[in-house]
């Protein structure tokens, strides 16, 4: 008579093959992660007068401003513009975080994620 309960003779099929998914998919997930991280965003304001572009860390790495668009009677408008860019720019690495990461969640459901 076969005994229940515990795993006497070590894993069955069914969870180590379930474990080696998961570990499969864990470093599938981390290569995604690291590759957006590496990713950059650049985003315009004010019909590309204004560009930033932010690493996938969410790191602003460059801010292209064009000449014409500096004036130092109006910083106001400059600085809306830069926030704009940037706001722009760090939406588009939150898109691409979550189209990435939701690719995973779908397959986690037998896990308990």
């Amino acid at each position: 008579m076969a005994k229940r309960g515990g795993f006497p003779g070590g894993m069955p099929g069914n969870m180590g093959n379930l474990m080696k998914q998961a570990q499969k998919m864990q470093k599938q997930m981390e290569e995604s992660q690291k590759a957006l991280e590496e990713k950059e965003f650049t985003a315009s304001a004010g019909g590309g007068a204004v560009q930033v572009t932010v690493t996938g860390k969410r790191v602003v790495k460059a801010v292209s401003l064009k000449e014409e668009i500096v004036d130092p009677d109006d910083i106001e408008m400059l600085e809306d513009l830069i926030t704009a860019a940037v706001n722009e720019a760090l939406r588009m690495v939150e898109e691409e975080t979550q189209k990435t990461m939701s690719r995973f969640a779908g397959g986690m459901g037998g896990f308990g994620f």
